[in-house]
């Protein structure tokens, strides 16, 4: 059986993504004549260059946090060149796979003379803090009377990253690469020529509250980066900004967990499609996540192009 899914899993990935692709290239088709009515409000140019501006601050800021985790598992680095690497190979996560990204910040790390495991270790938790913080997030602002499902489930939150509880869930992982498992690309993971004591290394000695409190940050941030997208096409009501803060919250927690999309397209999209649709005129939601996905892409591409300049002169 395990056998049949791992198969499986490559198509399923592919399906997934052509699912998402022909929900969306319907839904255009079939209100495309309200997004082609579409027209940006006035300082409508304004907004999308804040957007711009804060969608990559999100992402700076994003690699700041990696450099606090790297931290929780004693590595020594700097918050700088945690920050630079981050955001140079962020882009990679659009490559098919959804791993490069990771796989990078891997490799950069044992140029660092990083131990292999640690920064493996780092690289599997930033997204579980991600998804951990984004989701009191989404049931707080959608809950409306429903408002205990936040607290409750940031009380979940908060006890599922103890140490007792993750510390056996990364050591497991450890364990899997340590048996020198290859990457998609046939290189040996970096963590095979580990020593199993190293296995260690992927405890955390105590509660990664900064690294959270950080990521709930940059969940604010990415957020309001697309407020600031859908300021630029339609006004937005005080009575409106928390479904559209959940809402988009949600979307892309979910972009963040299915597997096959690499960088959420298209889950993302689709996800907050369904959602928003449903309260708001859906040729303005359509424009609004086509557009907020140009602006997220620019400002990844815009940071990694950032960080090479800066590591260049780093070196010199």
């Amino acid at each position: 059986m395990k056998s049949l899914l791992h198969r499986l899993k490559p198509y399923l990935r592919w399906f997934i993504l052509g699912a998402t692709v022909f929900f969306l290239l319907q839904t255009l088709y079939q209100h495309w004549s309200e997004v082609s009515q579409i027209r940006l409000r006035p300082q409508g140019g304004v907004w999308l260059l804040s957007a711009l501006a804060v969608t990559l601050l999100a992402h700076t800021w994003s690699g700041w946090v990696w450099g606090w985790i790297l931290r929780e598992f004693n590595q020594p680095v700097s918050q700088a060149w945690a920050t630079r690497v981050f955001l140079k190979t962020n882009i990679a996560k659009y490559l098919p796979g959804n791993i490069w990204h990771f796989y990078g910040r891997i490799r950069e790390g044992q140029k660092a003379d990083l131990s292999g495991v640690a920064v493996t270790a780092s690289v599997l938790l930033e997204p579980l803090l991600m998804a951990a913080a984004s989701l009191p997030v989404v049931l707080f602002a959608v809950g409306e009377s429903r408002g205990w499902l936040g607290g409750l489930a940031l009380v979940a939150v908060c006890v599922g990253i103890h140490p007792r509880l993750l510390n056996p869930i990364l050591e497991r992982v450890a364990r899997m690469k340590l048996k020198g498992k290859s990457l998609p690309n046939g290189d040996v993971n970096v963590a095979a020529d580990e020593s199993p004591p190293a296995v260690k290394e992927f405890r955390i000695r105590r509660y990664p509250l900064r690294p959270l409190l950080g990521e709930f940050l940059f969940v604010g941030l990415r957020t309001s980066g697309f407020l600031l997208v859908w300021s630029a096409i339609a006004p937005i009501s005080p009575a409106d900004l928390p479904l559209l803060f959940g809402g988009f919250s949600f979307a892309w927690l979910l972009g963040l967990v299915v597997p096959g999309a690499p960088g959420g397209v298209g889950v993302l999209e689709a996800t907050a499609v369904s959602v928003l649709g449903t309260r708001f005129p859906m040729g303005t939601v359509l424009a609004a996540v086509t557009v907020y996905r140009l602006m997220s892409v620019l400002a990844e591409a815009a940071g990694a192009g950032l960080a090479v300049i800066w590591e260049t002169r780093v070196q010199d």
